[in-house]
């Protein structure tokens, strides 16, 4: 039961934290390239079918940094998941009182205040924003988030290497 616990952990991990982490990491650029007036469905603006390499403006539409907020907003939900999982894992391998354990859980705590007290909000205000027609968005704004965003993701790194490195760990590891 261990190894399945331990597996939908590290699979919801990876499903819900990794798109979260790479969507709130491009939304500040995105943000910054979106020209007022384009509801870019597709995401990119002007160019042969708007894919990067296609010689296009790299401007965003509305659209864009619509989808990566969605991304940020509905993954943040679903990785409710990790916690519960891991707290599940680690209480059948009886390490819930360990100190790197302890560790991962108040720097995931503090990973989700920054999602949901920082960054969710932020990218709202800059959706709002964008919406009203207000391109370019202030610079203060998205260099706010790309700072929450920055700390968001080290802290899972944090958390990532003390889960594969367990200092202290009697596990094996």
């Amino acid at each position: 039961m261990t190894a399945l616990l331990l597996a939908v952990h590290v699979v919801a991990a990876i499903l819900a934290v990794g798109p979260v982490t790479v969507a709130a990491s491009m939304f500040p650029a995105s943000a910054r390239r979106t020209r007022a007036g384009v509801s870019g469905g597709s995401g990119r603006s002007g160019g042969s079918g708007g894919s990067a390499g296609s010689g296009g403006s790299g401007e965003f539409g509305v659209g864009a940094v619509r989808l990566l907020h969605r991304v940020c907003r509905v993954y943040a939900v679903v990785g409710v998941a990790v916690p519960v999982f891991g707290l599940a894992t680690a209480s059948s391998l009886g390490v819930l009182t360990d100190a790197w354990l302890i560790t991962s859980m108040v720097l995931t705590a503090a990973a989700a205040g920054i999602l949901a007290l920082g960054i969710l909000p932020g990218q709202e205000a800059v959706l709002a924003a964008l919406e009203e027609g207000a391109a370019p968005v202030e610079r203060a704004d998205t260099a706010r988030l790309a700072m929450l965003t920055g700390a968001f993701n080290l802290l899972w790194v944090t958390v990532t290497v003390l889960m594969i490195i367990r200092p202290g760990s009697t596990t094996g590891a």
